[in-house]
């Protein structure tokens, strides 16, 4: 199905990394028009609870975009109940397209399909079955700037922590035998700079901690 977003208002599932940023981005040069970024965030409402990203760091970045930052505080057992009440406000709003940053794995589709199909939202994911390559050659070709801030323990050496993503740490990436787009969460990002920022984040960074299998950096936006 072709989804038609020109003039469109949307919201935009929001990890504050590279995928839901290039998302994002493609749809707004497609003509839609963001009026809500979502997070969820961790039952402490401080952090993301995919990319551990601090909220105020979150905030830093939705400023940057000029689009309002929604959040929701929830645990892994609450998030769908959490994130579906989210989208309901947006649909009440007039919002009722949603923007997300999924490339292939089916069973993250499956769930986006079926919470926005209970909500009358329509789900666009302008990522979805691109080549890998071809996203990252956009990636650094229109100036995104994405610092790697998690990694999964046993997949990707906690030295990647910290590194600015570019065709050197990719071709380190795939010589692990890993995902280049970390697809799999073999390591998540937060994203400095891009086309559609209005000024670049400046990152203060700090120690690494080991929760839940990943190595998270500690990073704040000054």
């Amino acid at each position: 199905m072709v989804i038609q977003v020109q003039g469109r208002p949307f919201f935009c599932s929001w990890s504050g990394g590279k995928d839901s940023c290039l998302a994002l981005y493609r749809t707004v040069r497609q003509g839609g028009r963001p009026a809500f970024l979502l997070t969820m965030l961790a039952e402490d409402g401080e952090r993301s609870r995919s990319h551990g990203l601090p909220a105020a760091l979150l905030q830093k970045q939705a400023a940057a975009l000029g689009v309002p930052l929604v959040t929701r505080s929830a645990s892994w057992e609450s998030y769908e109940r959490e994130f579906t009440a989210a989208i309901r406000d947006f649909q009440a709003n007039g919002t009722d397209i949603g923007v997300f940053g999924d490339i292939d794995i089916e069973a993250h589709r499956e769930w986006v399909e079926k919470i926005c199909s209970f909500e009358g939202i329509i789900p666009y994911l302008p990522l979805w079955r691109r080549e890998r390559r071809s996203l990252l050659d956009e990636l650094f070709r229109t100036g995104f700037k994405a610092v790697i801030i998690a990694v999964r323990e046993g997949a990707l050496d906690k030295r990647f922590l910290g590194k600015t993503l570019n065709i050197d740490v990719i071709l380190e990436i795939e010589r692990a035998g890993l995902d280049s787009l970390g697809e799999a969460g073999e390591y998540h990002t937060v994203i400095t700079d891009c086309p559609i920022f209005s000024r670049p984040l400046t990152l203060k960074k700090g120690n690494a901690v080991l929760k839940e299998g990943y190595w998270f950096l500690d990073v704040q936006a000054i």
